[in-house]
């Protein structure tokens, strides 16, 4: 396997540390996985935006549009670019603040509960098979560490928040992450 979880961090990926996490409520069972996608500013790809997003240091001088975001405090674990490099921002055993106002399941507030990823993308676009490929080894670590998530407990953004998200949009092929997940695990496909 590539990646392993040691401590809630992902093996041999880059670390950049976001302060926008905090602790899951006590005895809370990780059990669901949020596909994202994000481009900084939108549309464009690259650089060190995303990062400083997160990180709450985005310069609202260097694009228009970062005046409307800059106030925001959000994070996800970990984004995968388009090359396919994977950068870890929140520990797994930690809170990011990735889904917002969210239901998974009859559960409120899924970031108590999940772990979220953005690709690097727009919910417009299309994503790399770097993305894939890295996306689907990343999800037989974190499958591997929180036995709870399975194929059925991986959802995009817009199914835990229909009609305020659509991320990470119709770009993304869930038949080909589902089919690329089958072949690296061995599994049966969902029925």
């Amino acid at each position: 396997m590539k990646y392993q979880v040691q401590s809630g961090w992902l093996s041999g990926v880059r670390r950049v540390p976001s302060p926008h996490c905090n602790s899951r409520p006590d005895n809370t069972e990780i059990d669901l996985l949020v596909v994202h996608s994000i481009s900084l500013p939108p549309g464009q790809y690259g650089g060190s935006y995303i990062d400083e997003f997160f990180l709450g240091q985005l310069d609202i001088d260097a694009h228009p549009y970062f005046s409307e975001i800059a106030s925001l405090q959000v994070s996800a674990h970990m984004l995968i670019d388009r090359l396919g490099r994977v950068t870890q921002y929140v520990p797994l055993n930690h809170r990011a603040w990735h889904a917002g106002q969210s239901t998974f399941c009859g559960r409120d507030n899924c970031n108590d509960f999940s772990i979220g990823i953005e690709l690097e993308g727009l919910d417009t676009d299309t994503f790399t098979e770097a993305q894939y490929d890295a996306l689907t080894e990343v999800t037989v670590a974190i499958m591997d560490a929180f036995p709870a998530i399975d194929k059925s407990r991986i959802a995009g953004h817009s199914e835990i928040a229909p009609g305020r998200k659509l991320d990470p949009g119709p770009g993304f092929d869930w038949k080909l992450f589902l089919a690329k997940l089958d072949d690296l695990t061995g599994d049966a496909p969902l029925a």
